[in-house]
């Protein structure tokens, strides 16, 4: 039996890190994985989701072109060329994952993983393996009710990535950031769509002025139907299509995609043969430093039930590996940037408003809209604002939110600076580069100290 340093189960964003920095460490190491090598994110959700949104954004781009003085007639699309660039995204970084492990020496392994004991671990059945330390990465899947019928007509995220045609029409059960992501680029491309959330609105866990801003442009914008407040009861489907019951209409479409949220992967595991049981959520539970109750296993990513954010398990991931093989040992990061690919993009980071509110926590808050910013204007990108959220004495920044053009990736600076402790005076009088979107966050400072140079004053 041939034995390892270290394990990792899932080569998904938080294992193959973890096999990477173990080996690096100098741990002789193994990466089981039953499907692809980039688990779920790479290959049937980020990054084939974020292609898509790419094409459908594009073409959104060169319908609208007229407004920048350039012509274009007659654009169209061919969703099955989209589908085939997404493909080939996933392939290219699949591929780059499999060099990456093969270079620092860690062996693959193919398979399902299940534990004998603590130290032996049983792949599909046959091939066994042992393991000194064991890192579980196994992630999380599609949730699907009960009360959701099986039929080739009603889809998961995973399985609408795969139609290599769109419908004309489709209901998206679940308002949160999956269903709304696929909405948006749906609709972008001409879908006619109807979201119904049970919850009082979509994105509940933003603060309300991020989730107003992002409803009313999928709203006015994009055509989108938002339903809240109420369940999608009585659902069927034929060869037809399917219907559902919303209060006192009945919803038809071409397709229904279950977005109504995720649970973990555990099956298969024989945790018990290792000491371990997961929650009653069906989570394995670990620490601040990725350990769990067996002293020799750490878990990490989805499968934990803490953020559920592919950044997040790759954070953990290397944690994991570093206190695995010995070295001091650290907590992971619990500063996590959270971003969202609807139209328009939403980004947060750390403390929210309503947190603030329900700590009954002071804060100061900071806000300034893209529509007063030159960089904006010139691209013709003016939707929505970013957000500080400062300590009420100190003006400390303890949380930021963007929504609008470029807000995924701006949430960085914000990150960094919260991370950095820095206060709403020093990132305002930081120099940003003039005209760029990120200057918003020093008008942002600037308003929160009530010091705005380009947003009038209120009137005494």
């Amino acid at each position: 039996m041939e034995r390892f340093d270290v394990v990792v189960i899932g080569a998904g964003p938080g294992g193959y890190p973890a096999a990477i920095r173990a080996a690096q460490l100098g741990a002789s190491v193994a990466i089981v994985e039953r499907e692809r090598l980039g688990g779920t994110c790479l290959n049937f959700g980020c990054i084939p989701t974020k292609t898509l949104i790419a094409s459908a954004e594009t073409f959104a781009h060169v319908r609208d072109a007229a407004a920048f003085g350039v012509s274009v007639s007659g654009a169209t699309f061919d969703y099955a060329a989209m589908v085939r660039r997404k493909d080939k995204v996933v392939d290219q970084f699949r591929g780059g994952v499999k060099q990456l492990l093969t270079a620092n020496g860690v062996k693959q392994f193919s398979g399902s993983a299940a534990f004998k004991d603590r130290e032996t671990i049983v792949i599909d059945g046959d091939l066994t393996i042992g393991a000194k330390k064991t890192i579980i990465a196994t992630g999380s899947t599609s949730a699907t009710p009960g009360f959701i019928p099986l039929h080739e007509r009603i889809v998961e995220s995973r399985a609408f990535l795969a139609l290599d045609r769109l419908p004309k029409s489709m209901i998206v059960l679940g308002g949160g950031f999956i269903g709304c992501e696929i909405a948006s680029m749906a609709a972008m491309l001409g879908v006619k769509v109807v979201i119904v959330e049970l919850l009082a609105d979509i994105l509940m866990l933003l603060d309300a002025d991020l989730r107003s801003e992002v409803r009313a442009h999928m709203e006015k914008t994009l055509g989108i139907r938002v339903l809240t407040g109420a369940p999608l009861a009585d659902i069927a489907a034929d060869a037809n299509g399917v219907s559902g019951r919303c209060g006192d209409e009945t919803l038809r479409a071409d397709l229904l995609l279950n977005a109504v949220g995720r649970r973990p992967v555990t099956e298969g595991l024989n945790l018990a043969a290792a000491g371990l049981e997961v929650d009653a959520r069906g989570f394995i539970d670990a620490d601040a430093y990725c350990r769990t109750k067996a002293v020799t296993i750490f878990a990490i990513g989805d499968v934990t039930g803490k953020t559920q954010l592919a950044h997040f398990a790759t954070s953990q991931g290397l944690v994991a590996a570093e206190n695995a093989v010995g070295s001091k040992p650290r907590r992971h990061e619990t500063l996590v940037p959270n971003v969202i690919f609807t139209a328009p993009e939403v980004a947060t980071v750390g403390l929210s408003e309503s947190e603030a509110r329900a700590l009954e926590r002071p804060v100061k808050t900071g806000k300034f809209r893209f529509s007063g910013l030159g960089k904006s204007l010139a691209a013709g990108e003016t939707t929505g604002f970013v957000k500080w959220i400062a300590d009420a004495d100190s003006e400390r920044l303890l949380g930021a939110a963007a929504v609008g053009p470029r807000a995924t990736e701006l949430i960085a600076t914000a990150t960094t600076a919260i991370r950095a402790e820095f206060t709403a005076r020093e990132l305002g009088e930081t120099i940003h580069a003039h005209p760029t979107f990120s200057e918003a966050w020093m008008e942002a400072a600037h308003a929160l100290r009530g010091e705005s140079i380009h947003v009038p004053p209120r009137r005494r």
